[in-house]
């Protein structure tokens, strides 16, 4: 059984099943409400019952007293469904509502995608989450005060692990010892989550995500999100590397082109190898998004990867009409790494 819940004041609505917590069932269709631990002891995410019914669930008593209880406040992480809801919660409406945390987190997994790139998975202690946007990413600290970046790669409603997507630079401060020396259970610490590229809901355009090697990450997550919101606006996606062995997960966005009418998926080359056996698109990967839309002015854009291929592409994406301020981008170096 399934019940519909209304979110005020905003008027969202979200179906929850009946042993479902109403904070996984609004992550999973999209709807970001603020949450901390998400096991009942942190609080950071009560509200109001305005009408309705509801199993408070494992709350502890010093996150959710008795008193609250009988005052209509539950906690969300915990609450589930007995009727249709109507509830009261300020939904997290930018980045700027979440707040950065300086964590610790296990490495759960470690998988090599390709040569020169791993997927690190990470788990953060029991009692706590991370709540960011898709898109977003956070700063792993080393020992001697510096920090390198990386966006994250699952979509929110995903978060049971940490996903970054890395690429090794020979001599890098933190990528040299991942590839060669960290292992499975080594502790890191992280902060975040920061940055201001995520796609931006409230609006109805087409959106061109526009991918360079490792910028596939977040990418990957608001593409995931999107999916998991149920959002019917096109995505067209776009991937570029040099070579067929640097696109280390062709199959995935692939898979969601066959799976949804409203996305579509272009890889694109810019150096294929002899032995590619490559019979599709090469070239600039923004060069592709040119030859296919002659016209942006109703579209926007999403674009990840290095400065040389975000400069290009504002400047030529702005010439073919596409309004500057619909150009959303998170430019990175690997110089440092």
């Amino acid at each position: 059984m399934s019940y519909q819940v209304t979110v005020q004041p905003s008027g969202r609505q979200f179906t929850v099943e009946a042993e479902e917590t109403l904070l996984d069932a609004a992550l999973r269709q999209g709807l970001t409400l603020p949450y901390g631990c998400k096991d009942g002891a942190c609080g950071a995410c009560r509200g109001k019952v305005l009408c309705g019914e509801v199993d408070h669930g494992k709350a502890q008593p010093h996150a959710l007293s008795d008193a609250d209880k009988a005052a209509g406040t539950t906690l969300f992480c915990c609450a589930t469904a007995r009727s249709d809801l109507s509830i009261e919660c300020k939904q997290v409406g930018a980045a700027r509502d979440i707040p950065v945390k300086t964590l610790p987190a296990r490495i759960e997994q470690l998988n090599r995608l390709a040569a020169d790139v791993i997927e690190l998975k990470l788990r953060l202690p029991a009692n706590e989450r991370l709540q960011f946007w898709a898109g977003q990413y956070v700063d792993i600290l080393l020992k001697d005060g510096r920090k390198r970046s990386f966006s994250l790669a699952n979509a929110p409603h995903d978060d049971a692990l940490l996903q970054l997507h890395i690429r090794h630079v020979p001599g890098g401060a933190f990528t040299d010892p991942l590839f060669s020396t960290m292992k499975v259970k080594d502790i890191l610490r992280l902060n975040g989550p920061h940055g201001s590229f995520y796609l931006r809901e409230e609006s109805t355009k087409p959106a061109i995500l526009l991918a360079g090697g490792t910028g596939f990450a977040p990418i990957k997550a608001i593409v995931e999100h999107a999916l998991a919101e149920n959002c019917q606006r096109p995505l067209y996606i776009y991937w570029g590397a040099r070579a067929r062995a640097d696109l280390y997960l062709p199959e995935l966005p692939a898979s969601w082109a066959t799976a949804h009418a409203h996305v579509s998926y272009v890889p694109v080359l810019s150096e294929p190898a002899a032995g590619d056996a490559w019979d599709g698109r090469t070239g600039f990967v923004h060069r592709a998004v040119l030859a296919d839309f002659a016209d942006l002015s109703g579209f926007q854009v999403y674009a990840c990867g290095a400065p040389v291929m975000i400069d290009a592409a504002r400047q030529d994406f702005v010439a073919a009409g596409l309004p500057e301020e619909e150009f959303f981008a998170d430019s990175f170096t690997f110089a440092a790494n």
